[in-house]
């Protein structure tokens, strides 16, 4: 039985008081049915991380390097991730594929370096809108998923991101973000080392506390991904009860 991850990726957004007090909010739940994940910048990391400690909410990078050191400013390298307690880091999210160039084989070897640093990634796909609208939804996911998979072994999280999605308001409709999901789930258990069945699958773009019922619903979907809404307490909990809720 797969149990529910819903995971807060607070991308470059607010000061270190204010990380700290969200974190605080969030850490006032115990959760049982469902796993807790926190994504801050790497500037506030260290900070959430002594509040997290003690409790069972996971810590996240929102990204990694696919190096290990060297002369490469600005990156932040697996090690450094493990270092401050992370257990998991996303990679291959869509505003890194288009805003930072990390193509597919970027990817792929970021996926790898966190599983050599015993981080589990959470491998981020999905299609664009004029891909969705020309028909190739399943062609891009797959190509995106065949890269990683010829690089990592079977621990690893998918999240399934319409990058029309992402930041617009708009959302998948339930059937709509089900039906990639189910597609992702075959997908992966005949051209990955991973059990299908066990694989967690997250669906992440404008997930809200009034979509969050029904998409957690789905049978394929194994909890959420969230921006926005991660950055108000009160909003990420109520998505967090939902998938508590609904999942496992």
């Amino acid at each position: 039985m797969r149990k529910a991850l819903v995971a807060g990726n607070w991308k470059m957004n607010g000061t270190i008081n204010d990380v700290k007090e969200l974190t605080s909010k969030i850490c006032q739940t115990e959760w049982n049915d469902v796993d807790i994940m926190l994504a801050p910048s790497f500037a506030h990391m260290h900070s959430v991380s002594e509040i997290l400690s003690g409790t069972n909410v996971l810590l996240a990078g929102q990204d990694c390097s696919e190096f290990d050191q060297g002369a490469f400013t600005g990156e932040t390298s697996a090690d450094m991730l493990a270092d401050l307690g992370c257990t998991h880091v996303i990679v291959g999210h869509s505003e890194r594929r288009q805003f930072f160039g990390d193509d597919d084989l970027r990817v792929a070897r970021k996926a790898r370096k966190a599983q050599i640093k015993r981080l589990c990634p959470i491998v981020c796909v999905g299609e664009t809108l004029e891909e969705r609208d020309s028909g190739k939804t399943t062609e891009v996911i797959e190509r995106q998923l065949c890269a990683v998979f010829e690089m990592i072994e079977n621990k690893f999280v998918i999240a399934y991101e319409p990058v029309w999605a992402i930041g617009t308001g708009k959302s998948a409709t339930p059937e709509m973000a089900q039906e990639v999901h189910e597609n992702i789930r075959q997908y992966s258990a005949a051209h990955s080392h991973a059990n299908g069945s066990d694989l967690r699958i997250l669906y992440g773009g404008s997930v809200k506390p009034d979509n969050a019922d029904e998409l957690f619903s789905m049978p394929d979907i194994d909890g959420g991904l969230i921006g926005g809404a991660s950055l108000d307490s009160e909003s990420f909990l109520k998505i967090c009860c939902s998938a508590a809720k609904l999942i496992n």
